[in-house]
């Protein structure tokens, strides 16, 4: 555990905020290292391809309902996937709510052992979205549109990684309380901002950080991102209008660490901005599968385990499925009864590979959820805390299967992270792959489809941003 969880004395760290600022300020595009740009490619097509696939999730079909019943019918930026264009802020929500509306999208990996199973939050849902929205209002370069999504996506997690674990633990979602500082920095960069009114923004973003986790399983849980994008778009535009705020934001006893953690440890983020860039380390994991990231360590093994032995359902008997006891506390739902609730069922995961041999958008679906089958196989999954998953501690997925054969055999096997993690990562081929599927499963245009991964793959080298999002958009 670490000494800041242990002390019962806030830290003191004045500036820090002003820090924040600073880096969001001073960085530019020099800065980013061949390596973090090309991880940050990734993460942007596999964004893309995600908003295209949200973009006709029930949620996301609401969200547009909304957009034409408040009469937005007019703006400079796009809402992929469909023929709208809004102002900024209601771009960038509804491009946020359907990046996260298929529980498909990155996620952060901790370095601390103290923060809960490795996981922090998703950091490309709430910071891309309003780097989109901005950079198309501005008419921004490819390269401006990159170095304002990294510098959002590097406050978000190390403002994720400072904050105390009981911040999560006790109900907040991180997507959503950070992801509103990522979305500010974003903007902010983009807007032109100077120092001071970047540090405005930044607690103007503070001020709107909210949601929780009691909603994962529904809607309201991608709304999270969408309103957090929003929220840091019309935090950087207020603070551009000279609107004022606290300069202590993150730091102040009555700030964001203390209200929404009870404490914060200043060495996850004082110095640590962009050295390293936490997308190059520890690193962000793109899912393979659409469910919660706890899942996929054990869909990675369980996936494994059918090929190696050439599992089928009606052979298996029972499956216990053991973790740390906080990877129940999110996979909560045991029976589940529709796609929502499955990407969050640890049980669904792995009846539906032993049913189907895959777990793509087509399977996490009402209809597929409540089949006679999948609801029978449901019962023969035991989702436990094991003792060696709660020795290996709670920086990673630990996830241990023990497969009851009814001939009599157990198979077993033993995951720490799935496919798309730092240690067995997609290159851009295969999140190339993954993007295909998201814009079939939209009808996308083959066409189109193509030059949106060849586009990003040469982001950086674009005059206007408007020769991709010009592909988002149907026509």
């Amino acid at each position: 555990m670490s000494d800041q969880t242990q002390s019962t004395e806030f830290p003191k760290t004045p500036g820090l905020t002003r820090d924040v600022a600073r880096f969001i300020v001073d960085t530019s595009y020099a800065d980013l290292s061949d390596e973090v740009i090309e991880l940050g490619k990734k993460s942007i097509l596999d964004a893309i391809g995600l908003a295209l696939a949200g973009s006709i999730a029930e949620s996301g079909e609401i969200a547009h309902a909304y957009l034409h019943r408040l009469g937005l019918s007019s703006g400079p930026a796009t809402v992929i996937g469909t023929a709208l264009h809004v102002p900024a802020r209601f771009a960038a929500f509804v491009n946020g709510i359907a990046i996260h509306a298929d529980d498909f999208d990155d996620t952060q990996l901790a370095v601390a052992k103290d923060r809960v199973y490795g996981l922090l939050t998703h950091p490309t849902a709430p910071a891309l979205p309003a780097a989109l929205a901005k950079a198309e209002e501005t008419g921004s370069s490819g390269a401006a549109l990159m170095l304002a999504y990294h510098l959002g996506v590097e406050v978000e997690c190390k403002i994720a990684e400072a904050i105390a674990p009981r911040h999560y633990q006790d109900g907040f979602h991180a997507t959503a309380t950070c992801g509103t500082f990522a979305a500010a920095a974003a903007a902010a960069k983009l807007d032109g901002l100077d120092l001071d009114r970047t540090l405005c923004a930044l607690s103007i973003a503070g001020s709107q950080s909210a949601g929780l986790r009691e909603n994962f399983g529904t809607m309201t849980k991608p709304f999270h991102a969408g309103r957090a994008s929003e929220s840091g778009v019309v935090a950087a535009e207020l603070a551009a209008m000279g609107w004022t705020a606290t300069d202590k934001i993150l730091e102040a006893p009555r700030g964001f660490f203390h209200a929404a953690g009870g404490g914060y440890s200043p060495d996850a983020i004082v110095g640590r901005l962009g050295n390293p860039w936490t997308i190059a380390f520890p690193g962000v994991s793109i899912k393979p599968h659409p469910s919660g990231s706890l899942t996929h360590p054990g869909m990675t093994k369980m996936l494994a385990l059918i090929a190696e032995h050439g599992l089928t359902a009606d052979a298996v008997e029972r499956v216990d499925v053991g973790t740390n006891h906080n990877m129940p506390n999110t996979l909560i739902h045991r029976r589940p009864q529709n796609e929502l609730q499955a990407k969050f069922s640890m049980e669904f995961s792995m009846a539906i590979l032993l049913l189907d041999g895959k777990a793509g958008l087509l399977q996490y679906t009402d209809a597929v959820v409540q089949r006679p089958d999948v609801q029978a196989m449901l019962e023969r999954v035991n989702f436990h805390v094991h003792p060696e998953a709660e020795a290996a501690g709670y920086d990673k997925m630990t996830t241990i299967i023990d497969i009851h054969m009814k001939d009599g055999r157990t198979i077993s096997g033993r995951a720490d992270f799935g496919k798309g993690s730092p240690a067995n990562p997609m290159n851009y081929e295969e999140v190339a792959e993954k993007f295909r599927g998201c814009a079939e499963a939209a009808r996308w245009p083959a066409a189109k489809t193509m030059a949106i991964i060849e586009t990003v793959r040469r982001l950086e080298t674009l005059a206007d941003v408007h020769e991709l999002t010009a592909l988002c958009t149907r026509a």
